[in-house]
């Protein structure tokens, strides 16, 4: 059986502010690299072998300070990006018009046909996140990996691996700093292959930690 940890990236300037990150970016807060740090250490005990991380600035600032604690060497991986939110990125959220909004909640509210203008799907979303996953199948028998990426792509990988559509309703809360856990094996009682462990799991947070976008 091979385990990989799912970690979201920290706590963002512009999660605070309620802004559209995508695959534009902005820099951890000091609550942000207060909750790496406390990831970091969660994780140095559990026999972390690889880090793998989002090529955006956000999930690098936060995989090297998980790094730093593992004793483990950082790769990036480009496939664990966030969604491209399109024409919206950069924007507050209080700022979008009515047609905007529509555009963003069509990636949210189990929209087939969802996407921003510019932007990207979560079909599309889906295909890369979940390659970026089963390559660390070819990993040395033993390793156990943790991706560090964020928030709508490791929702989407986590529905997909439950059986769900990319376009599905968004119904799992993954908040800063999370850690979800997924195993593939065989077993007599489940679907061979990879299986969801947990989600979503902040038991390590000294303080409440943001979901997508502060509500």
């Amino acid at each position: 059986m091979q385990q990989v940890l799912l970690v979201r990236h920290g706590e963002t300037l512009w999660n605070t502010e309620q802004r559209i990150q995508g695959q534009s970016d902005s820099e951890l807060t000091k609550q942000g690299i207060e909750q790496a740090r406390q990831t970091g250490l969660r994780l140095q005990h559990l026999g972390i072998t690889h880090i793998i991380s989002s090529d955006l600035g956000r999930t690098q600032q936060t995989a090297a300070i998980i790094a730093e604690s593992c004793q483990c060497q950082c790769v990036i991986d480009a496939r664990l990006r966030e969604i491209n939110m399109g024409v919206l990125e950069g924007r507050a959220l209080s700022s979008l018009t009515q047609q905007e909004e529509q555009w963003r909640k069509s990636l949210l509210n189990g929209d087939p046909a969802g996407r921003i203008p510019q932007g990207e799907s979560m079909g599309e979303l889906a295909q890369r996140m979940r390659e970026a996953l089963e390559a660390t199948r070819s990993l040395p028998t033993g390793s156990r990996p943790v991706l560090i990426s964020h928030g709508i792509a490791l929702g989407c990988l986590l529905g997909t691996l439950l059986g769900l559509p990319a376009w599905a309703e968004r119904r799992l809360r993954l908040r800063n700093c999370s850690v979800s856990r997924v195993d593939y094996q065989s077993s007599s009682w489940l679907a061979e292959g990879w299986i969801v462990e947990s989600t979503g799991d902040i038991a390590h947070l000294s303080a409440p930690a943001l979901d997508e976008l502060k509500a």
